[in-house]
């Protein structure tokens, strides 16, 4: 325990997996700047560590590749659009952190074809990426419904969008914030629909290697850290302003009282540093996903629990 914050401060920046070709969750521009929802989580824990988001060295890493890296120590926290589930939190030996975006999988389909549900797409081909949850859920739920399907299988997200939009294959599946996403990078994009239907629950969170609970609580209360300054209206341009705050939530949360900090190795206004640098949860949604961006998900589900949403921290106490 302790063994993975010393090795980072050490070297003196985070290693955080992530993906390249996923915008709105992680991309990277010609001149080698990443961005994107879960760019900012890597930002934010490395301010949380140095007061520093740009501590931060990006490791791209495909879906096939994304759990070795986490096991042989090549990076130290992946935040990669990756589905929390059993075997993976077991066998492959990752504990992950919250929740940070709720999502469920979906097909895309071209609206000549007049699909309208996964009950007309019997005998047909369907793009999916190797290594994913999605393959198998796709596997699932034809079997299920009684369809035969032939699956086009590809080992990055980059190439199976470019079989899709090819006509190599009849419809495209992957998380519907992936589909959103992937869309735009379509020839003609208003040529495509997503079908209204969810195949599966798809938890999306980062994680890190088991073994190392302090290292895995400060990634874990990053994250919540994002979520409850949101809920209590703390921004990027006004986190100064709650300094003299009154409320022992706030003053908890940004470590003008209490140890909260220290007992995760961190300083106590470890927030304080996170939120200056990357705002809290629903501003890094807002400028990856949002309306104003191409992408535009509504919250829904990833809204606080305040607003009907399943967005949920538990107390800094």
């Amino acid at each position: 325990a302790g063994a993975t914050l010393q090795k980072v401060r050490d070297r003196g920046q985070l290693i955080c997996g992530v993906n390249d070709q996923l915008a709105g969750f992680g991309s990277v521009d010609a001149s080698g700047q990443y961005s994107g929802f879960d760019i900012d989580f890597c930002k934010a824990i490395a301010a949380a560590l140095f007061n520093d988001p740009g501590k931060v060295q990006y490791r791209a890493l495909s879906a096939q590749e994304r759990f070795t890296a986490v096991q042989t120590g090549e990076v130290d926290v992946l935040i990669r659009n990756t589905t929390w589930t059993t075997s993976r939190d077991t066998t492959v030996g990752l504990d992950f952190a919250p929740v940070t975006f709720f999502d469920g999988q979906g097909m895309m389909v071209r609206k000549s074809d007049n699909i309208t549900k996964l009950e007309d797409m019997n005998g047909a081909s369907i793009c999916v990426q190797s290594g994913t949850t999605t393959e198998l859920n796709l596997a699932d739920n034809f079997r299920s419904r009684g369809l035969e399907f032939t699956p086009v299988v590809f080992e990055t997200n980059d190439q199976t969008v470019a079989a899709y939009d090819e006509g190599r294959c009849d419809g495209f599946t992957t998380d519907k914030s992936g589909l959103a996403s992937s869309r735009l990078k379509l020839q003609n994009p208003d040529d495509h629909v997503i079908l209204d239907v969810t195949m599966s629950k798809e938890p999306l969170a980062p994680s890190v290697l088991q073994g190392d609970p302090q290292w895995a609580d400060i990634v874990r209360w990053t994250a919540y850290g994002l979520f409850s300054a949101e809920e209590y209206e703390i921004t990027q341009a006004n986190v100064d302003s709650f300094a003299n705050s009154e409320d022992p939530n706030i003053r908890r949360l940004l470590g003008a009282e209490g140890d909260l900090g220290k007992g995760l190795g961190l300083e106590n206004n470890f927030m304080v540093n996170v939120v200056k640098a990357v705002g809290n949860y629903g501003e890094i949604y807002n400028r990856h996903l949002g309306p104003e961006t191409n992408i535009n998900i509504p919250r829904g589900q990833n809204a606080l629990y305040t607003q009907g949403g399943l967005l949920y921290a538990p107390p800094f106490r």
